[in-house]
C-alpha cells in the first residue's frame, strides 16, 4: 500500500477521528464530573464497564474482519462512535440542564459509553490489518507508525477545539456534538471511497486458533506483556492529567471551568510530543522496534518521575509531555513487532490481540491511578514509576523484544496488487 494513496489517507482519517473525539471526551470529563458534584474516583469507575467490553469484543471484530471484511467492519467501529459520542452528549446536557438528576444523567452517560466500548475497537483493528493486508514486512513498520501518528494527531485536534464548542446552552456537551457530526461525515467516506475487495485474505485453521489463543503464543507473549505494563501506566496519566490540573491551578483562584483551557494545553503538549516521536524522530533516526520499546518505556519513565519532581502546572505539563513522547515510540514498537512476529493469515487475529490493550488499560489502571492520587498526590506516579521500569527491564531480558522476531516462511512474501482484476472480485466485495 503506497502511504500516499487515497486508501490510507481514508484509514488515517478513521483513527484520527476516534482518537480526537475521545480525547475532546477526556478533557472535559474532568470538569463534568466536578460540575455534577461526582467524586473523582466515581467519574474514572463508571467508565471500566465501556473498557471491559472493548477487552471483551476486540477479539471478535479481529475474526469478523477476517470473515466479512475490513472495510464493513470499519464501519461498524465508526458507527458506533456516532452512536457513543452523540448520546453522551445527549446525556450530558440533560444533567447540566438539570432535564434529570445528576446520577441519573451520569448513568446515561456511562451507558453511551459502553456502546464505544462494545462496537469502538472494531475500526482500529480493521484499519490495521487492512494495512498489513497490503504491505511487505519491510514497510509495515513505517505503515504501522504513521497510522499510529494519527492517534497522535488527533489527540492533538481533539483538546485544541475542544473549548471552541463549548457553547451557550450546550456546554461542556458542544464537543461531544460536533465530534458525533465529523464521525458521521468519515462514516460516508469510508462507505463511499475505501476500496475493498483488493486483496484476498488468508483465515486459515492456524488463524482461527490464533484468535482464540495467541495470547500465549510464544512469538507474542512479551509483545503483549510490554504493551500492558505501558498502556496502563499511559491510562492512569490520561485520567489524572485533568483532576491533576484542575488542583493545581485551584491554588490560584482559578474555577474548573476556568480551568478547562488549561486542560487543553496540557493534552496539546503531550499531543505535539508523541507526533514529534512519530513523524519526525521515527523516520529519521530509522529507529526497528527493539529501539522503539527501549526508548519509548524509559522516556515514560523519566516523565512520571518529572511530574513528582517538578510541581505545578507547568511542571505537569513538562512531565505529560515527555511520557507522551515515549509513548509515541513504545506504541508503534510493540504494534508493529507483534504484527513481524506472526504470519499474514493471523494479521487481523493479532491485531485484536493489540487493540485488546487499549481496553484491558482503562479497565482497572485509572480507577487504581485516580484512587491513588485521591491519597496521595504522587501517588499514581510512583505506581507508574514501578510499571515502566518493569517494562524497561523486559526489553533487555527478553530475546524476542531484544532482538526482534526473527525471520518467518512468509515474510517475503509480496501483497496482492492494490487493484485486482475485473474479472476477479475479491472476497470483500463492493461498497
Amino acid at each position: 500500500m503506497n502511504l500516499r494513496s487515497p486508501a490510507f489517507a481514508i484509514l488515517f482519517a478513521v483513527s484520527l477521528i476516534a482518537a480526537a473525539g475521545n480525547m475532546a471526551l477526556q478533557s472535559v470529563l474532568p470538569a463534568i464530573g466536578r460540575e455534577f458534584g461526582l467524586r473523582d474516583t466515581l467519574v474514572s469507575a463508571a467508565f471500566a464497564i465501556s473498557a471491559l467490553m472493548w477487552t471483551l469484543t476486540s477479539p471478535y471484530w479481529a475474526r469478523l474482519s477476517d470473515r466479512l471484511g475490513r472495510k464493513k467492519v470499519i464501519m461498524i467501529g465508526l458507527g458506533g462512535f456516532v452512536a457513543s459520542i452523540g448520546g453522551f452528549g445527549l446525556a450530558t446536557t440533560a444533567g447540566l440542564q438539570l432535564w434529570l438528576a445528576p446520577m441519573v444523567a451520569f448513568a446515561l452517560m456511562a451507558v453511551a459509553r459502553t456502546i464505544y466500548g462494545v462496537f469502538g475497537s472494531a475500526s482500529p483493528i480493521a484499519a490495521q490489518a487492512y494495512v498489513a493486508d497490503r504491505t511487505t514486512p519491510e514497510q509495515r513498520t513505517q505503515s504501522m507508525s504513521l497510522l499510529a501518528s494519527a492517534q497522535g494527531l488527533g489527540t492533538v485536534i481533539g483538546p485544541a477545539i475542544a473549548p471552541f464548542f463549548i457553547l451557550p446552552f450546550v456546554g461542556l456537551a458542544g464537543p461531544m456534538y460536533a465530534f458525533a457530526l465529523f464521525g458521521a461525515v468519515v462514516l460516508w467516506i469510508v462507505w463511499r471511497r475505501l476500496p475493498s475487495g483488493d486483496v484476498v485474505r488468508q483465515p486459515t485453521g492456524r488463524a482461527g486458533e490464533a484468535g482464540k489463543g495467541l495470547w500465549r503464543d510464544a512469538r507474542v507473549r512479551d509483545y503483549l506483556l510490554y504493551g500492558l505494563l505501558v498502556t496502563g501506566a499511559q491510562a492512569v496519566n490520561i485520567s489524572v492529567l485533568g483532576f491533576h490540573v484542575i488542583d493545581e491551578l485551584a491554588a490560584t483562584g482559578l474555577s474548573v471551568r476556568d480551568a478547562q483551557p488549561f486542560i487543553g494545553i496540557a493534552m496539546l503538549a503531550g499531543a505535539a510530543a508523541t507526533l514529534m516521536a512519530q513523524w519526525g524522530l521515527i523516520p529519521l533516526l530509522k529507529l526497528q522496534a527493539a529501539d522503539l520499546m527501549r526508548w519509548g518505556a524509559g522516556l515514560a519513565l523519566v516523565g512520571n518521575v518529572m511530574t513528582i519532581a517538578a510541581p505545578g502546572y507547568y511542571g505537569v505539563v513538562v512531565g505529560y509531555a515527555v511520557i507522551s513522547l515515549g509513548i509515541g515510540f513504545a506504541r508503534p514498537g510493540f504494534t508493529a513487532g507483534s504484527s513481524l512476529s506472526v504470519g499474514r493469515h493471523e494479521q487481523g487475529a493479532v491485531a485484536g490481540l493489540m487493540m485488546s490493550l487499549a481496553g484491558l488499560s482503562f479497565l482497572g489502571p485509572p480507577v487504581i491511578g485516580v484512587a491513588l492520587y485521591e491519597l496521595a498526590e504522587a501517588g499514581p506516579f510512583v505506581a507508574n514509576i514501578l510499571l515502566l521500569g518493569f517494562a524497561t527491564l523486559l526489553c533487555f531480558t527478553s530475546a524476542r523484544l531484544r532482538f526482534g522476531p526473527p525471520d518467518l516462511p512468509d515474510r517475503d512474501e509480496t501483497p496482492s496488487p492494490e487493484t485486482p482484476p475485473a474479472s476477479q472480485p475479491g472476497p470483500e466485495g463492493g461498497r
